[in-house]
C-alpha cells in the first residue's frame, strides 16, 4: 500500500480508499463542500493523517469514517477498506436510508418520473389516435 502513515492529500485519499472513481470527481465534490475533515470545510490539497476523521455526502448517503491509514496509490477493494473504519452512526444512519429506499421500491415508488411502461406508452398511443 505505500506509506501507511504520510500525510496525503484528502482528493488522493478518498480515491485510493475507492469512495470516487477518480481524483476529479472527489475534487469536485470538495470543492462543492460535500466534505468535511474533522469538522471543517476541506480543500483538496488538504492533507489527512491517521486518526482524522473525514465526512462526506454520497448521493443520499452521508459517510462518516476515521482514517486508519494513507496509502498514494488505488489498490484493490480488499486494500482499501484497510484505510478506514466507518463510525457506527454512520453505519446505522446509511442502512436506515437504504432501507427506507427498499421500502420505497416495494411500495412502487419509485416510478414518478421515470420511463413509460408499455402498457403506458400503449395509452398514449390509443389517446393520440383517438384525438382528430
Amino acid at each position: 500500500m505505500g506509506s501507511m502513515n504520510e500525510p496525503v492529500r484528502v482528493d488522493k485519499w478518498l480515491w485510493a480508499a475507492r469512495f470516487v472513481k477518480t481524483r476529479g470527481v472527489a475534487v469536485d465534490a470538495i470543492k462543492g463542500g460535500r466534505v468535511e475533515v474533522n469538522g471543517e470545510r476541506a480543500k483538496p490539497s488538504r492533507e489527512i493523517h491517521a486518526g482524522d476523521r473525514i465526512e462526506f455526502a454520497d448521493g443520499r448517503f452521508r459517510r462518516s469514517v476515521v482514517v486508519r491509514a494513507t496509502s498514494l496509490r488505488r489498490g484493490p477493494a480488499s486494500e482499501a477498506a484497510l484505510l478506514y473504519d466507518e463510525t457506527p452512526e454512520s453505519l446505522e444512519a446509511r442502512e436506515a436510508v437504504a432501507a427506507q429506499l427498499r421500502a420505497e421500491r416495494a411500495a412502487g415508488g419509485s416510478r414518478e418520473g421515470g420511463r413509460p411502461t408499455k402498457r403506458d406508452r400503449r395509452r398514449l398511443e390509443a389517446a393520440r389516435r383517438a384525438r382528430p
